[in-house]
């Protein structure tokens, strides 16, 4: 069927149209479909990392049930060295450093909380800085744990960071800090957090008056 006159012009403004702008809509065209593949294909290799991770991660936690301290070591630096970036390598490394602090393993220890406070992020990192803090106190490195806590931790952690300073100065025998940080670690409790304040209220007994 022809084409009548209105048809004819609509047909050459659009090949005119398509003329001038076909090559950059067919460009859009292109890196749209590159930025949805290179999107799909960022999430089906996170969902990977995260599987992969997942599967060492038990590796390390059942190694650690088991006591299997070489196999724990091996699985947890596997993880770290693959997986650091997913919160799997923070977890596993907290998860070893116990397992060799029950061990007696101090340095191992203390290499792989440094590393959890490396890596951790706000979730992470300020559990592992109470924890290291308290292997430097019972190698009686005081002023280095107390360095690894002065600054403001995320405020779910603000009572683990003052118990533990409160620990730190009463080993020192700076007993009227000591009773600053107690306290503050009592008023940064929640209210069902009560195991944990007795035992806060019982170290700060312990200190005497002032």
């Amino acid at each position: 069927m022809a084409y009548d006159l209105e048809e004819q012009e609509q047909l050459e403004s659009l090949k005119a149209w398509w003329n001038q702008y076909g090559n950059i809509v067919t460009w859009i065209v292109i890196a749209a479909l590159l930025g949805f593949a290179a999107w799909s294909g960022w999430n089906y290799w996170q969902r990977v990392q995260a599987r992969d991770a997942a599967l060492l991660y038990e590796q390390v936690t059942k190694a650690a049930e088991a006591r299997d301290v070489d196999r724990v070591k091996r699985a947890a630096t596997d993880l770290e060295d693959k997986f650091g970036r997913t919160a799997y390598g923070p977890m596993s490394a907290l998860v070893t450093a116990k397992v060799l602090y029950d061990a007696g393993d101090l340095a191992g220890a203390k290499t792989q909380l440094q590393w959890a406070v490396d890596h951790g992020g706000d979730e992470y990192a300020p559990l592992a800085r109470v924890r290291l803090a308290g292997v430097l106190l019972d190698e009686k490195a005081y002023d280095q744990g107390l360095a690894l806590l002065k600054d403001t931790p995320p405020a779910q952690f603000e009572a683990l960071f003052a118990d533990r300073r409160g620990d730190l100065l009463a080993a020192q025998d700076k007993r009227d800090d000591a009773r600053t940080a107690y306290r503050t670690a009592l008023e940064k409790l929640s209210a069902d957090e009560g195991g944990m304040r007795q035992i806060i209220q019982f170290k700060l007994d312990a200190l005497g008056t002032a």
